[in-house]
């Protein structure tokens, strides 16, 4: 999901009025994973400096849509975020490597009536080739398809972004076709290797989850 689906200045925030029940499970609250070195959590309103700090360089941003342009619209993205949770549409997790109490980067998963969900990444580069990226990746797997009950997870990343595609090779991803013109950054146009993921592609990895932490 190298095109991020919340829009600053686009995308408001209000508050949320329920006509049906109120949201429960995963929609309620995320649950606390852990894996060897990383934790994911629901993002916090206190992460949103060190998130802008992170993921705005030229280095993490060169192949997503452009991330939100300060930490006050971090901070409107987290809340966002929360909102389309509760409703069923949108998970972010934040990535909490050991040692640190705020988010370095996100997971997420994006959900839809017309389309196979679709998730994306995105980590501060002081922590790539760290482990954290494969162990929040099965973290994050594991309770799309044991919690949310996806039978399928799609990821996309651009040609170029050779990284992105080998990241998503070594946690059993599969490269299924070319996506032409994909994604524009910067006025550029990418081509993009569009990926799936099922419950079978997955390494396996002791995590652990905790639906009272928040």
């Amino acid at each position: 999901m190298e095109v991020m689906p919340y829009q600053h200045g686009v995308d408001v925030v209000g508050p949320t009025t329920w006509t049906a029940a109120p949201p429960t499970g995963w929609r309620a609250r995320l649950p606390v994973l852990k894996g060897t070195g990383v934790t994911l959590r629901e993002l916090r309103a206190g992460d949103a400096a060190s998130l802008y700090a992170c993921l705005t360089t030229e280095q993490v941003a060169r192949f997503i849509s452009p991330p939100p342009t300060s930490a006050e619209a971090f901070e409107d993205f987290i809340r966002w975020s929360h909102v389309r949770r509760a409703e069923g549409k949108y998970v972010c997790f934040g990535i909490v490597p050991e040692g640190s109490d705020v988010a370095v980067g996100i997971f997420q998963i994006q959900l839809s009536t017309n389309e196979p969900p679709e998730w994306g990444f995105v980590l501060g580069s002081e922590f790539w080739g760290t482990g954290v990226f494969v162990e929040g990746a099965v973290a994050l797997m594991d309770f799309a398809f044991n919690v949310m009950g996806l039978e399928r997870l799609a990821a996309r990343a651009a040609v170029d972004n050779t990284r992105g595609n080998g990241a998503l090779r070594k946690i059993g991803a599969v490269r299924e076709s070319l996506i032409r013109n994909g994604l524009v950054r910067k006025g550029r146009l990418h081509d993009q290797y569009y990926w799936t993921s099922s419950p079978e592609d997955r390494p396996r990895r002791k995590i652990t989850w905790d639906l009272a932490a928040h």
